[in-house]
């Protein structure tokens, strides 16, 4: 009943879509509207309002860390261990891609992957988005990124973590992230993948 209710918490808290909090705040059209249809940082960007996406981003990563960091504070309370932990982490990534509160229409979660990996252990989350930033600047491809940042972080998990509960959680994150990528990836083969940029105009 303890992880069944540390669960619960972590998936509501994981289903705030700050892709739609953050557009309804500035004015802008519902990010399941336009671009890609994703709720996320990347397609908010297309609107050209950076500090939108930028809110995005930092939202959606901060809901991921928060759903974790609340569970690793009062678990131990309930004497629940690492097993819950993971729980948490899987169920705050589940919010994020099937958000209750959005008709379970949610994004792919690459923020708040993001910023549970932080959470869990901040050398395996900072040696994941090194990957992630690299990537990105070379191909200025953001889904390219994600899927290999993805690729990258069991391995990193287990040995920041070791082999447990929470890098089975990585690992099956890093595997719902690139399905869910499975168009993009379709997309970078054909050449028909949009590139990161960081103007309105271009």
């Amino acid at each position: 009943m303890t992880a069944a209710i540390f669960a619960l918490v972590a998936y509501l808290i994981g289903s705030i879509s700050f892709a739609v909090v953050v557009s309804w705040v500035f004015g802008l059209p519902d990010p399941h509207t336009y671009g890609s249809g994703n709720p996320g940082a990347t397609n908010v960007l297309r609107t050209g309002r950076k500090a939108a996406a930028v809110l995005t981003l930092v939202g959606d990563a901060a809901k991921g860390a928060v759903a974790y960091l609340l569970a690793k504070h009062f678990a131990p309370q309930f004497g629940a261990g690492e097993g819950v932990l993971a729980l948490v982490a899987l169920a705050a990534f589940a919010g994020h891609l099937y958000p209750v509160y959005f008709r379970f229409k949610g994004g792919k979660g690459v923020a708040t992957a993001a910023g549970l990996l932080l959470a869990m252990d901040w050398r395996l989350g900072a040696s994941v988005l090194g990957v992630w930033v690299l990537v990105a600047l070379v191909s200025r491809y953001s889904s390219l990124a994600a899927i290999l940042a993805a690729a990258f972080s069991p391995f990193a998990a287990s040995y920041f973590l070791g082999a447990g509960p929470l890098a089975g959680a990585v690992l099956a994150m890093a595997i719902a992230l690139v399905w869910r990528h499975r168009a993009n990836i379709a997309r970078i083969a054909s050449g028909a993948e949009s590139r990161i940029r960081f103007s309105k105009d271009s």
